[in-house]
């Protein structure tokens, strides 16, 4: 079987400038593909700085750490990008921060962001970004935050979300989203930041999230749910979403 021939971006990593000693770490010379396949449509009219001819550890935004060194922080906030997430950027597989806070960035949410097992932060808020919120950002067993506050997302919340058992905050405010709150977020016993305000929900607070015993922020206004809310969500909820709603009987055991 013939050897594949090596693709641009294959080529250019390989040149032990951007990815030194690439014989030894190929971890990080497919970090650099994965960057560089990803570059043009992420920055939009944008401008990186993102090259072969420097060592991606100099590379704005960009974070190589570990032993052998690897990609683990991308954190790109506020510079413009204009683009679309690429796919790609489900191959960085130490990341562990993707941070595109305040861009322009358009197009969906690619579904193999789901693929980065080490990934703790991913912050994508004030952006243009639409469709749904893949239900395989589930599959991030280490994430501890997730916002995506202020963008387009519209359908329902997936119940996958429901198995980040390190998620301590929670931000899915200012969107379209619609459909029910999912009772599988119950099962989130590190939660402390809830923001699903100012979608398009419906129907009742699900009783679950009364399990969420390390809540301490809850905002639910701006939708149009329905009934009463566990008892147990009272010191949680904000005081302007707390006002004139009823608060389900406490049962005794």
């Amino acid at each position: 079987m013939p050897t594949p021939t090596p693709t641009i971006y294959e080529t250019g990593c390989s040149n032990g400038i951007a990815a030194p000693a690439p014989s030894s770490n190929p971890g990080l010379v497919n970090d650099c593909v994965a960057l560089m396949e990803g570059k043009d449509m992420l920055r939009g009219t944008a401008i990186l700085d993102w090259d072969y001819g420097k060592p991606i550890a100099t590379w704005e935004g960009v974070t190589v750490s570990g032993t052998p060194q690897r990609v683990t922080k991308v954190e790109l906030q506020d510079k413009g990008l204009t683009g679309a997430m690429p796919s790609s950027l489900g191959n960085l597989s130490a990341l562990e921060i993707l941070n595109l806070h305040d861009n322009g960035l358009s197009g969906s949410i690619p579904p193999e962001l789901g693929d980065l097992s080490n990934l703790y932060e991913l912050v994508l808020d004030v952006n243009r970004l639409s469709g749904s919120i893949p239900p395989e950002l589930g599959n991030l067993s280490n994430l501890e935050r997730l916002n995506l506050d202020f963008n387009g997302l519209s359908g329902g919340i997936p119940h996958e979300l429901g198995s980040l058992s390190n998620l301590t905050t929670l931000l899915l405010s200012w969107n379209e989203l619609s459909g029910s709150i999912p009772p599988e977020l119950g099962n989130l016993s590190n939660l402390r930041h809830l923001l699903l305000h100012d979608n398009g929900l419906s129907g009742s607070i699900p009783p679950e999230l009364g399990n969420l015993s390390n809540l301490r922020g809850l905002h639910l206004g701006g939708n149009e749910l329905s009934g009463c809310a566990p008892a147990a969500l009272r010191s949680a909820l904000a005081d302007s979403d707390a006002a004139g709603l009823s608060f389900c009987a406490e049962t005794t055991p």
